[in-house]
């Protein structure tokens, strides 16, 4: 069966189970199939044209259909499909990758990078990196993980456990010992102060008081999103991850930085955690690694992680081997892609981009803010942007999730050829990184237009 046949009928709900949807609801409202894209704009086939106010889902950062890219990965098929990374063997591609993310990184101090296949994975291999190197560093009893309540890092079962929204882990539960959330310096919604700086402060000393309750010794790891992304586009006080880096290095725990969606650019510099000027010792990249065009994830450490895995000894399996590996890793396609990405990052200052137009389209949002009471929070930091929906904006009360009232508003952004992420009444926009303030006008135009139309 053809996309075009599947599309006019209800098979695109009868076989597929979807991420984090009601089969019921879906039933109900079919999800739009899209079968093309170019730059900024998808279509579904079926005569209707959006603007890409997600880039996919946060990843494809240079936009559809890029020619540099599809070349790239032709030009790979036509040497070799794939070959592992494993039983010695590599291939020409993830190394030049792994080279690449090294200089691109090198401020930072990132010396190795280790493959997968996307985001989950990505911070599963930072856990068990982090976890490995306190027993290689003769610290063995150093294996807990502190994180952020809000945060999301995945869905294997190491990334779950990390991770901050309940909704997500309820079904789950038990999840695996030894990860423990603090709280998140969130200027909307916090129980402390509406002061930034002393919000960031007073976050920090509550990550600090939860190593020494656990005991110094017993904490491998700190990790957290530089801007929280499916958390609702939480951006932290300027002080608050500075403040981590001081913190970490008091008490001898690794500070990993989950850059999925933060990675090269899209916060408006190439790395999130480079924009709080922070030297993270374990990066996490993946989405606009290479734009979304083929699965890839990627884990980078620095030089004082790196040496616990080195030896004197010559044999291939040894305690100082990384015990952790997919087959996919380094797929020479992925990698491809992904070099053909980062020229175009850098070759178009796309996060210089991403600031500029981000900072023009906040500014938009916050003015039509004024008009609309059920706008409750708009914030963000480059082309991530969150929206806020709010049934009394002096208590800053929810919707009710039964009433639909972020779901009628998206309807009707999609009515208007706009494509944006409704999570439970808080909107999120992250749009390919090529955005110009024209299309930043259309979104803010038209989700004016919608949530008029809606209250």
């Amino acid at each position: 069966m053809t996309v075009a046949a599947a599309r006019n009928n209800d098979t695109l709900t009868r076989h597929v189970v979807y991420p984090f949807a009601n089969a019921n609801f879906l039933a109900e409202n079919p999800p739009i199939c899209i079968e093309g894209g170019e730059g900024v704009y998808v279509s579904d086939g079926q005569g209707g044209r959006y603007l890409d106010g997600q880039a996919g889902l946060w990843n494809v950062n240079v936009g559809h259909g890029r020619p540099e890219i599809k070349q790239a990965i032709v030009e790979q098929l036509d040497r070799l499909s794939f070959y592992s990374t494993f039983g010695n063997t590599t291939n020409s591609p993830s190394v030049a990758l792994a080279e690449e993310l090294c200089r691109l990184a090198a401020p930072e101090g990132m010396v190795r990078a280790f493959f997968s296949s996307g985001g989950s994975e990505a911070n599963e291999a930072a856990i068990k990196l982090a976890k490995q190197y306190w027993r290689l560093a003769g610290e063995p009893l150093r294996t807990k993980i502190i994180s952020l309540r809000g945060a999301y890092h995945g869905v294997t079962l190491g990334a779950l456990s990390a991770g901050g929204v309940n909704v997500y882990k309820e079904q789950f539960t038990p999840l695996l010992p030894g990860f423990f959330q603090v709280e998140t310096p969130h200027a909307y919604r916090n129980p402390f102060t509406s002061d930034p700086e002393a919000l960031g402060r007073l976050c920090a000393e509550l990550l600090e008081r939860e190593i020494i309750y656990q005991g110094p010794g017993s904490v491998a790891a700190f990790m957290a999103e530089p801007v929280q992304g499916a958390g609702g586009v939480i951006v932290p006080p300027p002080n608050f991850w500075p403040l981590l880096r001081e913190v970490c290095d008091r008490h001898g725990v690794l500070l990993i930085a989950d850059e999925v969606v933060t990675g090269f650019g899209r916060s408006g510099s190439m790395f999130g955690s480079r924009a709080w000027g922070v030297k993270p010792d374990i990066m996490v990249f993946a989405k606009g690694i290479n734009s979304g065009y083929i699965p890839l994830g990627a884990t980078l450490i620095n030089a004082k992680v790196d040496t616990a895995f080195q030896s004197d000894d010559r044999s291939q399996f040894t305690p100082r081997a990384f015990m952790h590996g997919n087959t996919y890793a380094g797929h020479p396609l992925a990698c491809a892609a992904a070099i053909a990405n980062l020229r175009i990052v850098e070759r178009e200052e796309l996060p210089a981009n991403a600031g500029k137009v981000g900072a023009y389209l906040l500014a938009r949002l916050k003015d039509i803010q004024k008009r609309h009471p059920n706008m409750g929070d708009v914030r963000g930091k480059g082309l991530m942007i969150g929206i806020e929906l709010v049934a009394d904006p002096e208590t800053k009360r929810p919707f009710d999730l039964a009433e639909n009232f972020g779901q009628r508003i998206w309807e009707r952004c999609v009515a208007k050829g706009i494509l944006i992420r409704n999570l439970a009444d808080t909107f999120i926009i992250s749009p390919p990184l090529t955005f110009t303030t024209e299309h930043a006008d259309r979104i803010a135009d038209t989700f004016d237009e919608a949530i008029s139309a809606v209250e």
